[in-house]
């Protein structure tokens, strides 16, 4: 799991791992930077899922990687130095030693000539790791990549068998079209017969409003929607703003109505100190002011989550994004829409999609039979490629047995 592969040779086997990741690919490019993943179809390339039948074997096998990692001693520590291609000494051996130890290099790297030199091979490795630990892909080991490389072995084996419950629920049921959204990693991936066909940046819920996990298949799809605000979002966000400035509901075009059929009314006349939000609802037009964008799939579920597209695109230029309020929102969201479509045995025709994207027009489309949605809690996957992935335990789920529901706040 996890092996590097060397540039002469991209894809090799090793006695524990089986095939090797393939090398990784270069990111794009923000204004912000560069970024440890990206938003891009893939179909074609062969690539394996986050989740998928052969999860848990998968799973298994990295365990069974790890416990013998961990029965051997682990790895050391590597001291804290930026290292890149071209450095060397005894901190680039150290570093190969890691690599070797958590099967990222074959044990023959350690006995080339040049075994201190941080050369091509070692740069593969390197990329490869931090392409598993939604790290950016530089090939160079710094602050980040280091934090990484000195997480401990036992750390690492307590990680796999804590998410391996949360593999076993997530894949029951699983058909052969899903949209998979890992919260941890926050990347969403479309899936066809066990293949990703795109993968994308996602934006998920804060910390303190975290995104649940859930299991459930597209409905319809809602093009230019109303955003009906929950009362809950009303109360923390809308009415304080309105408060600090009462051009802010006529500036967002939200308006305020005596419930949900209710006629609406002006929010100047309302004390709003003494007014609990759920007494009235509000509701932002549809437009590009929108929060919701041009677009919102909908899957049952108890949560009243769903996913849709953002006029703030900016947000998934950025490394972390947890930045939403439980709802996830989708880069390049028409490729996973157009997915769904033509894949619905209801597709709409590609001039009628232009149109509809192209203006306020609401216009809801049912989806029959449509893919499997899974929102996952996973610290820990393996694919059946060989990678073996870790993100942060960013709600700090791990050790609470975690796997399905809305984590609590005093869950952090």
């Amino acid at each position: 799991m996890g092996v590097a592969a060397r540039a002469e040779d991209p894809v090799f086997t090793s006695s524990l791992t089986g095939p090797a990741p393939v090398k990784a690919q270069p990111t794009k490019q923000t204004r912000d930077g560069k970024l440890a993943t990206q938003t891009e179809i893939v179909a074609g390339q062969d690539q394996a899922p986050m989740l998928s039948s052969a999860s848990i074997e998968a799973m298994l096998s990295a365990i069974s990687m790890y416990e013998e990692i961990v029965a051997g001693g682990g790895w050391e520590e590597l001291e804290e130095r930026s290292l890149k291609k071209g450095s060397k000494g005894e901190a680039v051996l150290a570093l190969r030693r890691r690599l070797v130890a958590e099967n990222y290099l074959p044990f023959d790297s350690l006995q080339q000539d040049k075994a201190n030199v941080y050369d091509d091979e070692l740069v593969d490795a390197v990329t490869a790791f931090q392409v598993n630990h939604g790290v950016l892909p530089s090939g160079i080991v710094a602050e980040k990549t280091l934090a990484q490389l000195n997480v401990p072995a036992d750390t690492r084996l307590s990680t796999l068998h804590e998410n391996l419950p949360r593999i076993e629920a997530y894949v029951q049921g699983l058909g052969d079209f899903s949209i998979l959204v890992n919260i941890p990693a926050t990347q969403l991936e479309t899936v066809e017969y066990g293949r990703v066909y795109s993968r994308h940046n996602i934006v998920v819920g804060k910390l303190e409003r975290p995104s649940p996990s859930l299991s459930s298949k597209v409905s319809d799809i809602n093009f230019n929607p109303y955003w009906k605000i929950p009362a809950s979002i009303v109360a923390r966000d809308i009415v304080p703003k309105y408060q600090e400035d009462p051009g802010y509901l006529q500036a967002n075009h939200i308006r305020v109505f005596d419930g949900v059929e209710g006629p609406e009314i002006d929010p100047a006349l309302i004390d709003w100190s003494l007014t609990d939000p759920e007494r009235y609802f509000f509701r932002q037009e549809p437009g590009p002011h929108n929060s919701l964008g041009s677009v919102k799939i909908n899957f049952p579920n108890e949560f009243m989550v769903y996913m849709h597209d953002t006029p703030h695109r900016e947000l998934f230029g950025r490394n972390v994004r947890f930045e939403s309020s439980g709802c996830v929102r989708i880069d390049q969201v028409q490729t996973v829409v157009k997915w769904i479509l033509d894949r619905s045995v209801a597709p709409l025709d590609p001039l009628s999609y232009e149109r509809l994207v192209n203006s306020t027009e609401q216009f809801d489309q049912t989806i029959a039979n449509g893919p499997d949605v899974r929102w996952m809690y996973l610290t820990a996957w393996a694919t059946e490629d060989g990678r073996v992935n870790f993100r942060p335990d960013v709600y700090n789920l791990d050790g609470t047995g975690f796997v399905f529901g809305q984590p609590e706040a005093n869950t952090f």
